[in-house]
């Protein structure tokens, strides 16, 4: 690795100028300062982030905070993960991931040490304890001596998006499509198989707004909605389906937004002689590639993966070139029928 003092050299002038010709903390001569970038050129220096972060330069780092939850879907989060870094490293930035459940702490030790330029927040909860130190003025406050907002974006939707830039899938959204989709086909007992309990003990915003959107199709189209979180797996998706189909006996329709669920779900309903769709009609919110490999090719509404990602590091970007403003972008579900789904069994 080259070191400032063998630019210097090279370009025979002092370690010291070096240093101001990278900072701009004092004027050079334009001959001298011609000099000195062409021998950085040439030997190929790249300063280090520690220094640039003093100087007061960019680090061309991005925080991605991704706290990995055993109640979390984590393929979902890494290709989120993925698509930040790939896009990131388009525009010229690294990522520094931060997969602790840290909060609030996490925020100041990056935003107070200057490792990053700009932040990516996500599993967002609906009041999260981060954000008040990323809303306008948040996080220059959280780092002495600090004298601009270091920018941020939420891959996520809390409940006041006053002063933050979120990008997120429009969840609300999705629950009502779900719920049309079925109630269209006639199902009119529909029962949701939702997350772990601990996501709606935190509030965490996509669960609670998926929630609200099923509740509120139900409302507008007059059936009548179960919802029942899962932790997932066999043993678990037994207990919840016998516990559903006990208070419902006359359901039809289910919306599963648990991918750990979805595999078991289907596989008790064939030990109950329950066919799908002819008898019960299934719609899960999940990844493609999950509906598509399941045991009965799935009905579902996609999650957005890479355009979440890709969204969230173009509009940091944007705010690092100060062309961004704080707004909300959610991405319209689209739902694709598959084999799951069918009109509902008609009463004999």
């Amino acid at each position: 690795m080259v070191t400032l003092a063998e630019v210097a050299q090279h370009a025979g002038v002092s370690a010291s100028t070096v240093s101001y010709v990278l900072s701009g903390k004092r004027s050079i001569s334009a001959t001298t300062r011609q000099r000195v970038e062409q021998s950085i050129r040439e030997l190929g220096y790249h300063p280090n982030a520690g220094a640039r972060a003093l100087a007061g330069k960019r680090s061309n780092i991005i925080a991605l905070m991704i706290p990995l939850r055993t109640d979390m879907y984590v393929p979902v989060m890494m290709e989120i993960a993925i698509a930040v870094a790939t896009t990131a490293r388009t525009h010229g930035y690294d990522v520094l991931l931060l997969t602790g459940e840290e909060g609030p702490d996490a925020v100041r030790r990056v935003t107070g040490s200057g490792l990053a330029d700009a932040m990516i927040l996500m599993d967002v909860e609906l009041e999260d304890e981060r954000l008040p130190l990323l809303r306008r003025g948040g996080a220059a406050r959280a780092r002495p001596g600090a004298g601009d907002d270091q920018p941020s974006v939420l891959i996520g939707l809390p409940a006041d998006t006053t002063g933050l830039t979120c990008v997120d899938l429009d969840w609300s959204a999705t629950g009502a499509l779900c719920v049309e989709h079925l109630a269209k086909l006639g199902h009119r007992d529909i029962a949701v198989i939702g997350e772990a309990p601990a996501v709606y003990e935190r509030h965490t915003g996509f669960a609670e707004r998926t929630l609200d959107g099923l509740r509120s199709g139900a409302r507008q189209t007059g059936v009548r909605l179960l919802h029942r979180p899962c932790e997932g797996g066999y043993d678990a998706m037994a207990l919840t389906l016998a516990r559903i189909l006990d208070e419902r006996p006359g359901t039809t329709g289910f919306v599963v937004q648990n991918e750990s669920a979805v595999e078991p779900l289907l596989a008790l309903l064939r030990q109950q002689g329950r066919a799908v769709p002819e008898d019960v009609s299934v719609v899960a919110v999940c990844p493609d590639q999950v509906a598509v490999q399941a045991s009965v090719r799935l009905t579902s509404v996609g999650i957005p993966a890479q355009e979440m990602g890709r969204y969230a590091v173009e509009h940091l970007v944007a705010k690092l070139d100060g062309r961004g403003s704080d707004e909300v972008v959610l991405i319209a579900p689209e739902l694709t029928v598959r084999a799951s789904s069918g009109p509902a069994p008609t009463a004999s």
